[in-house]
């Protein structure tokens, strides 16, 4: 019984090939797509459960792949490069990746990471399904199953991740998250580093949650929190 399909996007064939051997050793069904190109197409036609993302491919990059694919959809992305540069993984976690791996990586720790944020994914789709109250703070309306975000009834666009963050926040209306607690809490695992990432998306939400009677404001030397400005 498949646990999910993989594709796999990688112009390096050997990758390919022994990532695929893990993963259907785990019982998952995997494609692969050797350019950009030919990924986007793929996800178009077919979505997958989980696309494995390098960075460095031909006719299409990733990065732009990852930002096409973010501008449709919340489609779980693990990005690969061969580069152990901190400001890929911030530019790749800006993008809407789930998680990073610097190859050359071990192959059971793929099956690792594929298998927790699609356990990640899972979850918080059971919650947002579970869950069909609408969240009203200030002009503010958040409603979760459709991910859906209005300011006095006018519908705001909101990246996956911006709006997973600001879920966050709504939910925890008061409460000072760190940018480790937030990268933990929105991207799903430890991230450690720098996290301008964090400071990147709070600094999106502010602009766009203008006038709705909510700010982020930041606890100087802790993090940041949400407050009601307007009843």
């Amino acid at each position: 019984m498949s646990s999910g399909t993989i594709l796999l996007v990688d112009d390096e064939a050997h990758i390919v090939e022994l990532a695929r051997m893990y993963l259907e050793k785990e019982g998952f069904e995997v494609r692969s797509a050797g350019d950009g190109h030919r990924a986007l197409r793929l996800i178009a036609d077919e979505p997958p459960d989980l696309v494995v993302l390098d960075l460095m491919l031909p006719r299409v990059d990733g990065w732009e792949v990852c930002r096409r694919v973010r501008a449709e959809s919340d489609l779980p992305i693990i990005m690969l490069t061969a580069r152990d540069e901190t400001v890929d993984k911030i530019v790749g976690l800006e993008l809407g990746a789930d998680a990073y791996l610097t190859k050359p990586f071990n192959p059971r720790e793929l099956v690792a990471w594929v298998k927790a944020v699609l356990r990640r994914s899972s979850t918080q789709s059971s919650a947002e399904s579970a869950g069909t109250q609408t969240l009203s703070l200030g002009r503010l309306s958040i409603h979760p199953p459709s991910r859906e975000t209005t300011i006095g009834g006018q519908s705001i666009a909101l990246r996956a991740k911006e709006f997973d963050l600001l879920l966050a926040f709504v939910n925890h209306k008061g409460i000072v998250f760190s940018r480790e607690q937030l990268i933990q809490r929105v991207w799903g695992f430890d991230f450690y580093g720098q996290t301008r990432t964090v400071d990147v998306h709070v600094a999106h939400l502010r602009g766009k949650l203008a006038g709705s009677g909510v700010e982020i404001e930041t606890v100087w030397g802790v993090g940041y929190k949400l407050v009601v400005t307007e009843a």
